[in-house]
């Protein structure tokens, strides 16, 4: 795969050559005779020009060279969705770690996370602490899911990356105000948003203030078992938590554009937001084998965090000579978080065993900058070139008592680091023939980090020269059916949590639930990719793909578990290294439809579908089920959605299942994921152009969500098994304008 990228840019670059000599040819002759059907050829062009419609996701999909699916403004109010993960979870091979229902959680694509899909926000990597859920879906324009790297954004995102892009040129022209209140266990959720355009000459605005009130409730039952070799039970415990968070945040995002008179135009998006989180925690702890006693009997605890953040992104659009466009982007952001949690633990007969204190404080700063420079070259041809930089710093400080006393003396203590990244790029999009289309790039990345803990200095410099190809053959003799192939490299960064030597203690340290601590050593994961595609387009907003990708991963970083001597004496621990090489491959389906566009007088039916199954293996953990950490093995979403003739109603829902699977984490150690089945509902009544109610339930089949972990160590193993209660939850939205 490594040699394969240059020479197939070298073939293509070579094919471009000829391609070139025979299209100057062929205009050389054009010019002694005519096209013989001049309005045909310029039928297209002129639709455009006189209709000023603007380009469908489905049609910008189609036109676009690279592999990118988009999800615009329709297709993100369908459902009236109150946070980016409910968005995402629905979109083709995107899931998202939590229980269902819940919120948080990772995002992933193709199975994949850890840093192996890479999120970001317009184009730009976040500042760390950061989270897609802190964006509220109205601030969106769209979403586009690129399945292989292009060279403008970083190359950090072997699955793929998912950019969200910000509302810019929308103009809003009424006051619009959105109340929510979402049910869940009878408690409410309330949410109320409002957006307050203006104008006043050259300069637009758009003010968006949004306050959330967010209750959950968390019940969690978790058994622990200790077998010997011969089968004998020697520990048996059951651990049961009930957990009740609440978050309350309010968010300002106002949008100003300011258009000069040369046609110039600057944009600044600035976003502040501030919250404050209770956890309240009772639990027991039944022991029914066992010599020795239980850790506890009973628990009650409490948990308070606030959190800061203020992102401000923006660009400046200049236009240029000869069609050239620069456009100068940059961002800055800035957040804290303070945390305080407090624990309480008690025997049977209710005198106090224990109580543990955790406090932990984070500042931490991050700005970008960068510049694109554009320039059509021909009709269909058009040439990039840019580059990025991106700074960023944070301190962080931890302490963790035991009856007053620190638990470790090498544990918490206060980190800071700085990272630096830039990247240097140049990309040549060309339409060759009406038939064939060609995206040639590539991309320069540096990263450097620079971390000091409790006296010790950990420094990590990587590099990485990202080749990039994408192509497009459009089959002759139809407009709807293409072939999409592309081949790229990527590559992961170690996080800054696995370079760490601190070690993350443990207090009820064991195989299942050891010390986490990093490796400064730590080389980045590079990984060479192909991806192939066929599509099939249906009227003008369905599509049928079916597509596959392999990508090849060196330097896998993955998770040991040892057992090491510490002050504090034999402690199992958990490091990242190096260990070796891996692969993940996958097929993608994909089917959307309307039925009227299919044929006359069909009911006004929307279906949509998609199914992705993955394989991988690792090279240096044995089989069977020794695939990457934590990938999923299938997933699949089936929706619907029926709007009546007769009435303003629109009704319809999506089905979400994730089935469960296994993971050979290492020789020792497996992780097995229960099964995922989430059934979504909605209803949407419009009473007029103005005024629509929306009532919709979610996570209608209230399954538990399972998960194993079991470790065998020679003459122990050791099992702990967890089952998170969920629940169904319903939410009705009103949107207005005033």
């Amino acid at each position: 795969m490594t040699r394969l990228l240059p020479l197939a840019c070298l073939a293509l670059l070579g094919n471009i050559s000829a391609q070139a000599q025979e299209a100057m040819a062929s205009a050389a002759g054009s010019a002694a005779a005519p096209r013989p059907e001049p309005a045909a050829a310029a039928a297209p062009v002129t639709a455009v020009t006189i209709t000023g419609t603007a380009i469908s996701d489905t049609q910008a999909r189609q036109d676009s060279t690279a592999a990118k699916t988009v999800i615009g403004r329709a297709e993100i109010d369908r459902h009236g969705a109150t946070s980016m993960g409910e968005i995402l979870k629905r979109l083709p091979g995107i899931t998202i770690n939590s229980a269902p229902g819940r919120s948080g959680g990772e995002i992933r694509m193709r199975g994949l996370g850890n840093g192996y899909t890479q999120v970001l926000v317009n184009g730009e990597r976040p500042q760390a602490g950061f989270s897609p859920e802190s964006l509220v879906p109205e601030q969106v324009e769209r979403i586009e899911i690129i399945r292989g790297a292009v060279a403008e954004y970083s190359a950090q995102g072997i699955a793929g990356t998912i950019n969200i892009v910000l509302r810019e040129g929308y103009r809003q022209k009424d006051v619009q105000l959105r109340l929510t209140d979402t049910f869940d266990d009878g408690k409410h959720s309330p949410i109320v948003s409002i957006s307050l355009p203006g104008k006043n000459g050259a300069l637009t605005w758009l003010l968006t203030a949004t306050a959330t009130s967010n209750i959950e409730k968390d019940d969690s039952t978790t058994s622990y078992v200790d077998m010997l070799a011969d089968a004998t039970v020697v520990r048996a415990e059951t651990a049961t938590d009930h957990i009740k968070p609440r978050n309350n945040m309010l968010q300002v995002a106002p949008r100003i554009t300011y258009r000069f008179a040369n046609g110039d135009t600057l944009n600044f998006q600035p976003a502040l937001s501030a919250s404050h989180s209770h956890n309240s925690i009772r639990g027991t702890l039944a022991q029914r084998i066992g010599s020795a006693a239980p850790e506890y009997a009973r628990v009650f605890g409490n948990g308070d965090a606030d959190a800061v953040f203020f992102r401000g992104t923006g660009n400046w659009l200049h236009k240029m000579a000869q069609g050239g466009k620069l456009d100068v982007k940059f961002s800055l952001g800035a957040g804290r978080t303070e945390s305080t949690a407090a624990r309480d633990q008690y025997d049977a007969a209710g005198v106090l065993l224990d109580r543990y204190d955790d406090r932990d404080k984070a500042r931490g700063w991050g700005i970008t900058n960068g510049a694109k420079y554009t320039r059509p070259l021909a009709k269909g041809h058009v040439i990039a070139a840019g580059w990025d930089a991106e700074a960023g710093y944070s301190r962080r400080r931890t302490d963790a008592l035991r009856n007053g006393a620190p638990i470790f003396a090498d544990a918490g203590g206060e980190v800071s680091a700085d990272t630096l990244r830039l990247g240097l790029y140049v990309q040549d999009e060309w339409e060759i023939t009406p038939q064939w289309s060609a995206y040639l790039g590539l991309r320069w990345e540096g990263l450097r980090i620079k971390a000091e803990e409790q006296a010790r200095a950990i420094s990590n410099r990587a590099s990485v020269l990202s080749p990039i190809l994408h192509t497009v053959w459009r089959i002759p003799g139809t407009t709807k059916d293409q072939v999409r192939a592309s081949l790229s490299r990527a590559y992961r960064a170690p996080q800054l949590t696995e370079l760490l030597a601190t070690p993350l203690a443990s207090r009820l340290n064991g195989p299942t639930r050891p010390d986490r601590m990093g490796n400064p050593d730590l080389k980045p994961e590079l990984a060479q990719g192909l991806d192939l595609a066929y599509e099939h387009y249906l009227g003008k907003s369905g599509i049928v793909s079916a597509g596959g990708f392999v990508r090849r991963i060196d330097d896998l970083i993955r998770r040991e578990l040892s057992l090491v001597q510490t002050a504090q004496g034999l402690r199992w621990v958990s490091r990242p290294a190096n260990a070796g090489d891996a692969r993940s491959s996958g097929i993608e389906l994909e089917a959307k439809l309307m039925a009227s566009e299919l044929w006359q007088d069909a009911p006004k039916v929307d279906l949509r579908a998609n199914y992705s199954y993955f394989w991988s293996s690792v090279d240096q953990v044995p089989g069977p089920d020794n695939r990457l950490d934590q990938q999923v093995r299938q997933t699949g979403n089936l929706g619907i959605d029926y709007h009546l003739n007769k009435l303003p109603l629109s009704i319809g829902g999506t089905y979400n299942w994730t089935p469960a699977g296994a993971v050979q984490l290492s020789s020792v150690e497996r992780v097995v994921t229960g099964a995922k089945r989430q059934l979504d509902i909605y209803a949407l009544w419009k009473f007029d152009a103005n005024t629509n109610l929306r009532i919709g339930g979610r996570n209608l089949l209230a399954q538990d969500y399972l998960s194993d972990r079991i470790v065998a160590t020679g003459l122990l193993t050791q099992g702990a098994a967890t089952a998170t209660s969920t629940r169904a939850t319903w939410t009705i939205k009103l949107e207005t304008k005033l």
